[in-house]
């Protein structure tokens, strides 16, 4: 939901209506129904909105929104227990003028202060002015989901939902050599020791589950501040619980959880990609808004005659639970004409055309007028979905003696058709886990040092700040928190988050509630993996629910479009020489990956280098 801009500065000349309106105008996408603005009467603070209305459709959800002649907001997201928290606020004696969700927000803020984030069950990223503390307090929602990005100098302090915004007010848009040079060699797209970083200096991002808060002052010309985190993904301690009562816990929080992601004064639909975690949504809004009576909308990508296609899975569910199934095919050709627009919205590079399949799905809600669409996002990273996480769950086994069982979790993955791996080196790092992170690290630093294309000069200019990292991992949890806060996930809710936004629609996340978050971290790992099977307890919490050909489906898709046939497209190949003949003029590349023929790979392979030199020359 919406755009948000602002700037703080002490000098007044800097904090100006037609500023503002240049940063809002950069990201009408976000709310193309009304702009707002506000400028304080000293003119050193200055906020600005973009508005998509989905809570209380009238004028009193307009932002920048006032409380108690005191607070000014400007915000983006949904607090989706909004409607508890007000109550709470009301018996406090806290009063309302609107239904919408920004009040509340206000209100709380009035109420507890920085702690009112302890609070809220949403996804949102907010400035709120003081101005009688003369205090700045920003907050981002604890996975990030919603985006928060700034700038400071001198003349004071910029920020907005998309960094356009920023170029918009004169922010210099330069790229950040390191962060591209990680992404070219070893494809990270964000730095997981420094979630600050982007891939443009001089620009931030709030981390998620972080805030900061200053104060203006006269006396100093810029605008100093800390962030902070406030809140922390405990994955150390363990629940004692058995099986049947850990499935009806897991079974009640996420139910509870879509249920509140349903709240909403305009239309609501489902992405559907045929897998476990979208169809369990839909499957759950069924027997929440009951049954039979009510028909939902879902919208999916389809790639009839590849072999990761899924649509005969999205038939089943669809047929299943009686829904207005609507299907997009991407093309190859059709991905040649939105690059340009698909760049655009994502600014910095991305792993794979993976994304491309997601943009057009909203994109088809945006034609079918349904504004809110719930997705499956992080049911892999939290509850172990990936094959790969078979290792970690392994080693732990072996870590604390239970070899039959290992061996046993080994052979039903195996009779399961998964094709995982393992052999002494598992077994060594299952004893030497710090010993392992660190010859990962010199692997991966060996791997960058050695790619054929990347420029000696340019290299060694900014080897020093390339920041390769392996996380300590003796347990599954370990490498879950890794994907999940610091890498893998972060990337993924970037991606969703422009794509939903280059169309006005807005993603739900119901897998993403921190309670349930919380909780599935604090299981033991055999809920998770068990008898072979990943996300276990999810599967047994939908085993009555979803046809067997879904719950127990063996086959991990990754939303995986036909890329290799794509970058096949002479328009496409033409676009990549493009890409390298920019990057070697920026000194980049060598002049030699000129003659290369382009690689043509799938969309998560691990060499896609061609990918990302046509991504990372859009940084120019």
């Amino acid at each position: 939901m919406c755009g948000i801009a602002g700037i703080i500065s002490t000098n007044p000349h800097n904090v100006s209506r037609q500023r503002l309106q240049a940063m809002t105008d950069s990201i009408a996408h976000r709310g193309p129904e009304s702009d707002g603005f506000w400028i304080n009467k000293t003119h050193n603070v200055g906020f600005g909105h973009r508005r998509l209305s989905i809570i209380d459709l009238s004028e009193s959800g307009a932002q920048p929104m006032h409380y108690a002649g005191r607070y000014t907001i400007t915000y983006n997201g949904e607090i989706y227990n909004y409607v508890e928290v007000k109550k709470q606020l009301l018996s406090k004696g806290y009063q309302f003028t609107s239904s919408c969700d920004t009040e509340v927000v206000l209100a709380a803020y009035a109420c507890y202060g920085k702690n009112c984030l302890d609070y809220f069950d949403g996804m949102f990223a907010f400035a709120i002015w003081d101005e009688e503390e003369q205090t700045l307090f920003c907050a981002r929602d604890r996975f990030g989901e919603k985006p928060f990005y700034y700038s400071h100098d001198e003349n004071g302090f910029l920020f907005a939902s998309e960094m356009k915004a920023l170029w918009a007010a004169g922010t210099p848009r330069h790229a950040d050599s390191s962060m591209l040079l990680n992404y070219l060699t070893i494809g990270y797209t964000n730095d997981p020791t420094d979630l600050s970083r982007t891939f443009f200096k001089n620009i931030g991002s709030l981390p998620a589950a972080h805030y900061f808060e200053c104060r203006l002052s006269v006396t100093n010309s810029g605008l100093g501040f800390a962030v902070i985190p406030y809140w922390h993904l405990d994955k150390e301690t363990r629940t004692n619980i058995n099986e049947n009562d850990a499935i009806e816990k897991f079974s009640e929080l996420f139910q509870t959880s879509v249920k509140r992601r349903l709240r909403s004064d305009v239309a609501i639909g489902t992405s559907l990609s045929g897998g476990l975690d979208s169809s369990s949504i839909v499957a759950t809004i069924h027997a929440l808004l009951g049954g039979g009576n009510y028909s939902q909308s879902a919208f999916s990508a389809i790639f009839p005659g590849f072999d990761k296609d899924e649509s005969k899975q999205v038939a089943l569910v669809a047929e299943k639970f009686k829904l207005n199934s609507y299907a997009v095919s991407p093309t190859g050709d059709e991905l040649v004409n939105d690059l340009e627009k698909l760049f655009y919205h994502q600014e910095e590079p991305f792993q794979s055309s993976s994304i491309y399949a997601q943009y057009k799905v909203y994109e088809l809600a945006k034609q079918y007028g349904v504004t809110v669409l719930l997705d499956g996002q992080g049911a892999d990273e939290t509850l172990a979905g990936y094959h790969q996480y078979y290792h970690w769950y392994w080693q732990e086994l072996i870590l604390r003696s239970k070899f039959k069982k290992q061996k046993a979790e080994q052979q039903k993955a195996k009779e399961m058709g998964v094709d995982v791996s393992w052999g002494w080196k598992n077994y060594l790092a299952a004893y030497l886990p710090a010993l392992t992170a660190q010859q990962l690290e010199k692997r991966v630093s060996r791997q960058q040092r050695r790619h054929p294309d990347i420029n000696s000069d340019f290299f060694m200019a900014n080897a020093d700040r390339m920041s390769v990292y392996k996380p300590v991992t003796d347990k599954l949890n370990d490498i879950l928190y890794f994907n999940t806060m610091q890498t893998g996930l972060v990337e993924l809710l970037r991606y969703a988050d422009r794509n939903s936004m280059a169309h006005s629609r807005e993603v739900r996340l119901p897998f993403l509630n921190h309670e349930l978050v919380q909780f599935i971290f604090s299981l033991p790992s055999h809920f998770k993996i068990k008898d072979g099977w990943t996300k276990w307890i999810l599967r047994q919490s939908m085993s009555y629910v979803l046809p067997n050909e879904i719950t127990w489906r063996t086959d991990k898709v990754g939303f995986e479009p036909p890329q290799q046939l794509w970058m096949q497209q002479p328009a496409m190949i033409e676009n990549i020489y493009e890409s390298r003949r920019k990057l070697v003029k920026q000194g980049i590349l060598r002049s030699s990956v000129l003659q290369k023929p382009i690689d043509k790979q799938s969309a998560h392979a691990a060499g896609n280098f061609d990918w990302r030199y046509l991504c990372a020359a859009q940084c120019f």
